[in-house]
């Protein structure tokens, strides 16, 4: 049966687990208080620049604050006076001086210190920020219940968490709760790490998770043969063949699981086959939770789900979250293909960049890439593609005409890039996605 507490430091009492950031490492059974009694039923904006100093007030303030907004770092603070107005916003806790405005409370956070436990007071409101906006972010409300809808208890105690994700974000959020509430450590990432010291830090995890683009990174780093998880997951992105494969191959003890999720709808479903996609009778499936698809689109409705826009539209039609998470059948399994606002417009031809990407990503040379259209005056767009090598040495003339064979064997022509390019890298978002804004 899935988790229920009352609030988070209910959660962790009696804990003996750790939660470890890249410069210290807390044990849960000594918190104390690190937040003040008098911030009882106030709305508060919570924003470091530390996910262990976030993760600490996280569990401080649930059940006493009346609405934590939880901020990601990467939020511009030019549209924070609107975050602040739209959610009513009353303290601030934050390590950043810029954010101490006149007329609001501001709270400087900081590791556990001895004192009396606040006693929860009322259900707390989480506020989370959806990804992929370049404007004024949106914001959507969840409750503890909702959140952790999906959590089972840990089988084992010896378990250690580690995650690629930034825990102020719906997916990473879920493997804090996940942690905490199966009382085991959790080792957190830093923004600002580089990736064979965090997997050097990860030598001691059980079970690890991350984008599929956070997996793709972690593969081509020789620091990957320090870790050894029993259980890796992805999610955020679409897991294709190639990367479960590759991690597969990589880790052939590891149970090896691809999780559909989003901050709006909450947490769906996992697959545990090895298989991209998932089984087509997971649609109109009885459960809590439900999906079907409209028009090539995901939609799902589950107690998990958001249950509004802060200070906007409304997320629910009749329950239902449409996910804009395009899926398409084949046989007896669905596929995801893509987002409706990433459409590429060839000459009134429309393809999924996902899609192009998913067959470049097959070839055993290629460890990522990304498919992204250019502006033409006589086709609209013309797709391009870029293309990370697993050995930058290889004759790259050789792979490109593998590569473009390849997708003139697997997609229509139109689809085909038109223009290939070898690069170091790919940009990733700070939520771990891959960029599609570079």
């Amino acid at each position: 049966m899935p988790l229920r507490p009352e609030t988070l430091r209910a959660a962790v009492a009696g804990s003996r687990a750790n939660l470890s950031g890249r410069h210290e490492t807390v044990n849960l059974s000594d918190l104390g208080r690190a937040l003040d009694a008098d911030l009882s039923g106030a709305n508060v904006l919570l924003r470091t620049s530390d996910q262990l100093f976030a993760a600490l007030a996280l569990i401080e303030l649930d059940g006493v604050a009346a609405r934590i907004v939880i901020c990601p770092p990467d939020v511009k603070l030019e549209h924070l006076s609107s975050v602040v107005e739209r959610a009513a916003i009353a303290v601030v806790v934050s390590d950043d001086p810029a954010l101490a405005v006149v007329g609001m409370r501001f709270e400087q956070p900081h590791l556990p210190k001895p004192g009396t436990p606040v006693a929860p007071s009322q259900k707390t409101e989480w506020v989370l920020f959806t990804s992929g906006t370049t404007g004024a972010p949106k914001m959507v409300a969840h409750t503890l219940e909702g959140l952790t809808g999906a959590i089972q208890p840990a089988n084992a105690s010896d378990i250690v968490w580690g995650t690629f994700y930034d825990i102020r974000r719906y997916g990473g959020l879920q493997i804090l709760l996940r942690a905490l509430l199966g009382q085991v450590s959790l080792i957190l990432s830093d923004a600002h790490e580089d990736v064979a010291d965090f997997l050097a830090r990860l030598a001691p995890v059980t079970h690890l998770t991350g984008t599929p683009s956070h997996w793709r990174r972690a593969l081509m780093s020789p620091a990957n043969a320090k870790i050894n998880p029993r259980y890796v997951r992805l999610s955020g992105e679409i897991a294709d063949q190639a990367i479960l494969d590759s991690l597969k191959a990589r880790f052939p003890d590891a149970a090896i699981g691809h999780a559909y999720a989003s901050t709006e709808a909450g947490v769906g479903f996992e697959v545990t086959d090895g298989l991209e996609g998932f089984p087509a009778d997971f649609i109109g499936r009885p459960g809590a939770v439900e999906m079907k698809v409209v028009d090539g689109t995901l939609h799902i409705r589950s107690p998990r789900t958001a249950s509004e826009y802060v200070g906007g539209a409304a997320l629910l039609h009749d329950g239902w979250v449409d996910t804009t998470d395009m899926v398409e059948q084949r046989g007896d399994r669905f596929h995801f293909v893509g987002r409706t606002g990433g459409i590429i417009n060839v000459g009134g031809l429309k393809i999924n960049p996902e899609e192009v990407e998913a067959v470049i990503n097959r070839h055993p040379g290629v460890r990522m890439s990304r498919v992204s259209g250019r502006k033409s005056p006589i086709t609209g767009a013309i797709v391009i593609a870029d293309v990370v090598l697993n050995d930058a040495a290889n004759d790259n003339a050789t792979f490109k005409d593998a590569i473009l064979a390849a997708c003139r064997e697997k997609l229509p022509a139109f689809k085909v890039p038109a223009m290939l390019r070898f690069v170091a890298a790919l940009e990733l978002t700070a939520g771990g996605k891959l960029s599609r804004h570079a």
